[in-house]
């Protein structure tokens, strides 16, 4: 619960100093929030109603074929399932170089301690082949068009149609057991979409009470914006527009796959006005979801789903209790069956979360891979990024990570051929 959080004083000011910037702050905000949750009320409703078929899903052959309004659908949900970016065979051979790498490395760190199952590994050549193959490149490039600029202003370094790599890491899930690491939660950011200025400004229209003109995809906010305030170990530095992974393996609903809300849109709106709004009925109340049962008030430090960890913040972890107009235990939904070289993808606010139960025979294998345009900010980590590449060593976001270095069968330069691969991972272009 909330309470039993130490909120810094500076919290009140915080909200404070967001809401006054706003005239008329109370009613407005009062008024956009009871407009939002009778939106919310519909749209759940339908979410619960169509569960994973709710989940948009394109052939990557098709990618440009799409209509406007299938381009809108998209958009709003915040997710997408791409069948066939690589072939099945190539991603399942992925899998198999990924296990024979642990085999030959016993010392590899991952988790559950005991049976690792999640590995802290970025440049396995499995990985390195995988995030520099044309075709998820071609994929990210489709996702960082999803976005736009508000105004015609040129973009200084930022090249949507430039895709770059972010270095993550990969699971090989086993049937059975439970995971709970990895609840309804928000990446890239978690105090700092308030306390940031450039990352405020990705939500300005919520926060001065026009949530209907909140645009996800708009660009400017997001080139700027410091999603790691606090240095905490693990918080991504860089802007993905998508977040995503690459299937090794079949996967269907209730076998350890992903689940999202599938509304950017709508979560984001909820997620950043909550903190000004509290209930004057208990939590668990069967009244809760009644508008009139909610008031505006900035006098707390309290961000309910944002988290203390390490230094740092982590969040938002939006909670049934503490969000309860999300509907999280309904609407929280399972993506289709994926098969090897089918990739999945969420925008970079959507709230995600992984199945607890893997219920079925086989592995659920991925490698994770986001979509990352070109911008100086990212442009400028990547940079630095591949001279990790070139020595073998975490990538800078996860520098705090163990580490049982050294290993053997990395991914090496010569893995890394085309030059939009190269490009993509910071890599010089060889002459020939």
């Amino acid at each position: 619960m909330t309470s039993t959080i130490m909120w810094p004083a500076r919290f009140s000011d915080l909200k404070r100093e967001i809401a006054e910037a706003t005239p008329d702050y109370e009613k407005r905000l009062t008024e956009s929030w009871n407009d939002l949750l009778q939106e919310l009320n519909k749209r759940t409703t339908e979410i619960a109603h169509e569960g994973s078929n709710y989940i948009p899903q394109v052939d990557f052959e098709y990618l440009n074929k799409l209509t406007p309004e299938e381009l809108d659908g998209i958009r709003r949900k915040g997710s997408v399932v791409i069948r066939g970016v690589v072939k099945e065979s190539e991603a399942a051979n992925w899998k198999t170089a990924l296990e024979d790498f642990i085999k030959a490395n016993p010392h590899v760190e991952g988790f559950p301690e005991q049976n690792k199952q999640f590995f802290l590994l970025y440049w396995t050549q499995a990985q390195v082949q995988a995030r520099a193959h044309p075709n998820v490149l071609k994929a990210s490039v489709w996702l960082n068009n999803l976005y736009r600029a508000k105004s015609d202003r040129k973009l200084e370094g930022v090249d949507l149609n430039v895709p770059l790599t972010y270095a993550d890491r990969f699971r090989i899930r086993h049937p059975g057991g439970q995971w709970n690491s990895f609840p309804p939660h928000v990446d890239g950011g978690s105090i700092e979409r308030w306390e940031d200025d450039n990352f405020r400004r990705c939500f300005a229209d919520i926060l001065s009470g026009n949530w209907r003109q909140h645009d996800p995809y708009e660009l400017e906010g997001r080139i700027d914006a410091r999603s790691s305030l606090y240095g905490r170990p693990g918080q991504a530095t860089v802007f993905r527009t998508f977040q995503g992974w690459l299937a090794m393996s079949e996967t269907a609903p209730t076998q350890g796959t992903l689940r999202v809300f599938p509304d950017v849109f709508l979560s984001n709106a909820y997620t950043i006005l909550r903190p000004f709004f509290r209930p004057t009925v208990p939590i668990g109340s069967k009244d809760i979801l009644d508008p009139k049962n909610w008031v505006f008030d900035i006098s707390t430090p309290d961000f309910p789903g944002i988290v203390p960890y390490d230094g740092g913040w982590v969040g938002p972890q939006p909670r049934p209790d503490l969000h309860p107009h999300l509907r999280l235990d309904e609407t929280m939904t399972s993506v289709p069956k994926v098969n090897p070289g089918d990739m999945v993808f969420w925008h970079c606010d959507v709230v995600h979360s992984v199945e607890s139960e893997h219920t079925g025979s086989g592995d659920s294998a991925v490698i994770y891979i986001p979509a990352v345009p070109q911008t100086p900010q990212n442009t400028a980590y990547v940079k630095r990024q591949a001279e990790t590449f070139i020595i073998g060593t975490n990538p800078p976001d996860f520098a705090g990570d163990r580490t049982g270095l050294p290993y053997v069968g990395l991914g090496a330069d010569a893995d890394v051929v085309e030059p939009i691969s190269r490009i993509a991972m910071g890599l010089p272009i060889t002459v020939a």
